[in-house]
């Protein structure tokens, strides 16, 4: 019997957990359907937000776009674009929802400690302990040329930088202690003394020497969430997270392959193997059948894809201006211009793109695709496509398996992109068992099934908890 036999589960008590990740700049937002709402309307936020809610899902997240994505110095108009400050949007957010965590993607690079540590406990406060914090780093020039100090850090350096920045930022957050605040007015003073610590920090990123201004939420710390796929990056969630997002979650194997390797993570730094959340970023497509998904699917894809978006990713693969080209018309003939990447587009360095270019030759020769065609089958494959009741036992099986722990969704349509999954979806996983009925909780770290946060529990707590 395999570990994937239906009959040998690993995890039949285990329950999926859903977020909803409302993204920054990026090009997989439908903006172009007449349903499509505006990305800065506080209407819509709170629209997705409260469906989520209505779904029992755990979080709300919003993406981070520090600056506009540019092809040769000009503003690429292809993207969804436009997002207010996170942690203000999340703290308006809070006033009309009650339960769902409330998750700011936050830059470690282009921020300092003191403050930012101030005002996601500031969230957590007002939320009554439903904030979170997804940690992440930037190494593009691009980005850099917003702040002062300009230019990029290495690979190695940011994540130097971020560990950094959570050992001051969760020293800050402990630096009062629990009940320091009175309760009664006829006490002495309005804190118990000694209840309130100075924190002290001196290294390499960071001098700070303050006392924090704010006492701890209800649960104790903003639950810290992070995307890391290189081993530095696994290593890094597994000393600091409490969730960790993932591009490991449309095929099974590869899902559960990612999950062991972090559990052994885990395991090497101390912590129990199952410390830390799994949620992969994931688009879900449902239709009444399977034929009706897969038709969807086309369509969704095409209005993600349009020719205009088509050869702006070509173009920098190929490093040419293909803007003149046909979409629908063959690849281009000419040879790529290898060239250094500078962050053009928010893309990847590619390290070899006439590997690339060859292997896109000899697939779209093969299956005879266009170039449109090419680049919407061998880009990013997003997503989970089907029926309710087909997903819904495709997912019980990730979740009862041990591949993942639920999935962040980000919807293709705003503000109704959720509908279907709260509606169809959802009562099909609470038939399973493998889906909450209702919240049995009242903070995100009670939402998540997770424990005291790290700074909290001794080490001896780290190796025995659970």
């Amino acid at each position: 019997m395999t570990r994937t036999d239906p009959l040998d589960v690993p995890r039949p008590d285990a329950q999926l957990h859903f977020g909803v990740f409302f993204q920054g700049v990026n090009h997989w937002t439908i903006w172009s359907d007449p349903a499509s709402g505006s990305q800065i309307d506080p209407a819509n936020f709170r629209r997705v937000a409260q469906t989520a809610e209505r779904g029992l899902f755990d979080a709300f997240f919003l993406g981070e776009g520090l600056r506009l994505r540019e092809v040769d110095g000009q503003i690429h108009d292809l993207d969804i674009t436009g997002r207010p400050d996170a942690i203000t949007q999340l703290a308006a957010l809070a006033a009309v929802t009650d339960r769902i965590g409330l998750v700011s993607t936050s830059n470690t690079t282009f921020n300092e400690p003191a403050d930012l540590a101030r005002r996601l406990s500031g969230l957590d406060l007002l939320s009554e302990g439903r904030a979170g914090w997804n940690v992440v780093t930037t190494d593009n020039a691009w980005t850099g040329a917003n702040f002062r100090r300009g230019g990029y850090l290495d690979h190695a350096d940011r994540y130097r930088r971020a560990e950094e920045f959570l050992t001051v930022a969760r020293a800050l957050w402990d630096g009062w202690e629990n009940g320091a605040v009175s309760g009664s007015p006829g006490a002495p003073a309005w804190a118990a003394p000694g209840a309130v610590h100075q924190v002290r920090h001196r290294g390499p990123q960071f001098d700070v020497d303050l006392a924090p201004a704010l006492p701890r939420s209800a649960q104790g710390h903003p639950v810290i969430f992070q995307a890391g796929d290189s081993g530095e990056g696994r290593d890094f969630a597994a000393r600091i997270a409490d969730v960790i997002f993932s591009a490991h979650g449309n095929d099974f194997d590869d899902a559960l392959a990612f999950a062991d390797d972090l559990r052994r993570r885990l395991q090497a730094v101390g912590r129990p193997d199952d410390d830390l959340r799994i949620l992969p970023g994931t688009e879900i497509i449902i239709g009444a059948t399977e034929k009706e998904a897969l038709e969807k699917k086309r369509w969704i894809r095409l209005q993600q894809v349009t020719p205009a978006t088509a050869l702006g990713i070509a173009g920098l693969l190929w490093g040419l201006d293909l803007s003149d080209r046909d979409a629908d018309g063959p690849l281009p003939d000419e040879d790529p211009v290898v060239a250094e990447n500078d962050g053009s587009f928010g893309a990847r360095r590619i390290a070899d793109p006439r590997k690339v270019v060859a292997e896109w030759r000899e697939k779209a020769e093969a299956h005879r695709w266009s170039l449109r065609e090419t680049v919407i089958a061998l880009g990013p494959q997003r997503g989970h496509v089907g029926t309710p009741a087909g997903l819904a036992d495709k997912f019980a099986h990730f979740v009862r398996h041990g591949a993942v722990d639920g999935f962040n969704v980000t919807p293709y349509l705003i503000p109704d992109g959720l509908d279907d999954i709260v509606d169809l979806l959802v009562p099909a996983l609470q038939e399973r068992g493998v889906y909450r009925t209702a919240y049995t909780g009242a903070t995100l770290r009670e939402h998540l099934g997770l424990r005291e946060p790290l700074t909290h529990r001794s080490s001896t707590d780290r190796r025995q908890a659970g």
